[in-house]
């Protein structure tokens, strides 16, 4: 009876350490040139996401002020445009604007002023160091924008 696989032997070679060691190499090469990018590229979304929450904001409090007259006060706060405000001045024609207010990208709350510092008022975020002023990455991203 003759075998099923009757294959001649071949000599099957591995990879080296070596060979192994240059791949690494390699890789690591290309890591440190291609993380750094897209590190700046996820700030970069984050600084954007900020801006289009910001610009959402303020034409929901430009609506709440057609209805209203007034925009919240600075005690009413954003939650007035997902709830009726009870502090006076009680706003007589509210309605829902948001469904819930968002947090910014970095997972705190949008600050609203009123009146404004530099427009009647503010609506911003305080960037990736959650403080107020900073540049780059950490500049405060605002309506005055």
């Amino acid at each position: 009876m003759t075998p099923v696989h009757s294959f001649p032997r071949r000599c099957v070679r591995g990879f080296t350490l070596i060979e192994l060691m240059v791949v690494l190499v390699i890789i690591g090469v290309l890591a440190a040139l291609i993380v750094p990018n897209v590190l700046e590229r996820a700030d970069d979304a984050r600084v954007t996401a900020a801006r289009t929450d910001v610009n959402n904001l303020m034409q929901s409090l430009k609506l709440y002020r057609l209805d209203n007259q007034r925009y919240p006060t600075a005690e009413q706060g954003l939650q007035a445009l997902v709830a009726k405000p009870t502090a006076t001045p009680v706003p007589p024609n509210w309605k829902p604007y948001l469904e819930k207010l968002p947090n910014d990208p970095w997972g705190r709350p949008y600050q609203y002023v009123n009146p404004g510092v530099k427009g009647q008022v503010d609506v911003f975020s305080f960037g990736f160091d959650g403080q107020s002023g900073g540049e780059d990455r950490d500049a405060d991203i605002g309506s005055w924008q």
